[in-house]
């Protein structure tokens, strides 16, 4: 068994035994006949949504390349982007979509500093629009919410997401301290990857050098004279969390439930923050519990377990298997993949 499918199997092993877990914990007399009056056309309708996160995902990859100089197709960015998120399903924390991401710009021909820019440019972005609302959710949560273990968890998770933000845009604004310490990893990790002469370590640290260049220059240009290309990149990401946050809504509808939507709105910001903490795979089985608990603010208890398995069946099996689809199906020529699958 390869490592992509021994990870996809952990991962959903992990989601459907929570997932398991929390419908055994909230049926009732009622969910029975919650399940025989589900709306169809209302989970199609999330379905729908949920793609459309792509597509607005896409575009904001393609204009953060395109501030840089570099014209990526509306195509290969929806392909570049449903890609990685099969690999952030699959690692802790949704760590592994983001090399993915960079390995496929790169390969259309953009410098590995610069594609790494992209990436990192969007999770800043993300991190900043998070923890900018953060603070409003907590407000909106906690005055129905009283729960110890559920604040300890989120100041726990809100910290990692703040020294996270902290670093990189230390990382950007601070750069030889960037290259001393990735050049610590690059001699240490270079005797194991058997980069063990003096001239090939050489080598790698001078491809290293370069593309930090690459890196810095492009964060400098996206900041200047890309900024057209930055101001749409932060309205793409307005739009994609609330139309990733509608999705859900639009779910409990199909529930026959009809919650005030700023707190549904709220509840997931908690959630996309503890699911920082990098616990499992893809955080199943947190994302589970962090929402049940969260969501049962809001979701009568008789469709509270059918409301999270919906909305992780959107937000994490549609990923596995469109990621996998476009991953294997449309781009398994690239060499990661190759390399990946053995």
């Amino acid at each position: 068994m390869n490592k992509i499918k021994k990870w996809v199997l952990i991962s959903l092993l992990i989601s459907l035994v929570s997932g398991f877990i929390v419908v055994l914990f909230t049926f009732d007399s009622g969910t029975i006949g919650a399940l025989m009056e589900i709306k169809p056309a209302y989970m199609l309708a999330a379905v729908c949504i949920h793609a459309i996160t792509y597509l607005i995902w896409g575009l904001r990859t393609r204009s953060l390349c395109k501030a840089l100089g570099h014209n990526v197709g509306y195509l290969k960015s929806f392909e570049i982007v449903a890609s990685g998120t099969l690999a952030a399903s699959i690692t802790p924390s949704s760590l592994g979509g983001e090399p993915l991401r960079i390995h496929l710009l790169h390969g259309q021909n953009i410098p590995l500093g610069k594609a790494t820019a992209v990436v990192i440019g969007e999770r800043v972005l993300d991190g900043i629009f998070i923890l900018a609302l953060a603070p409003f959710s907590i407000y909106i949560i906690r005055g129905v919410l009283n729960d110890s273990i559920f604040d300890f968890m989120f100041i726990f998770a809100e910290l990692g997401l703040i020294i996270i933000l902290f670093l990189t845009l230390y990382a950007l604004w601070k750069p030889g301290p960037t290259k001393k310490v990735v050049y610590f990893f690059v001699h240490r990790l270079a005797p194991i990857l058997g980069k063990k002469t003096d001239s090939a370590l050489e080598k790698v640290i001078g491809r290293v050098d370069s593309e930090l260049e690459h890196f810095h220059d492009s964060i400098s240009v996206l900041l200047n004279e890309g900024r057209r290309g930055l101001a749409f990149g932060i309205l793409s990401t307005i739009a994609f969390w609330l139309v990733d946050f509608s999705m859900l809504y639009v779910v409990l509808m199909g529930l026959n439930q009809h919650p005030d939507i700023v707190i549904v709105f709220a509840s997931q910001i908690i959630v996309i923050v503890l699911l920082v903490i990098p616990a499992t795979p893809g955080a199943s089985g947190v994302a589970e519990f962090a929402g049940t608990t969260v969501f049962s603010l809001f979701v009568a208890s008789s469709v509270l377990g059918i409301a999270v398995i919906a909305w992780r069946a959107f937000t994490f099996y549609m990923n596995i298997l469109v990621g996998g689809f476009v991953s294997f199906r449309i781009l398994k020529d690239t060499e990661f993949i190759k390399k990946f699958l053995h």
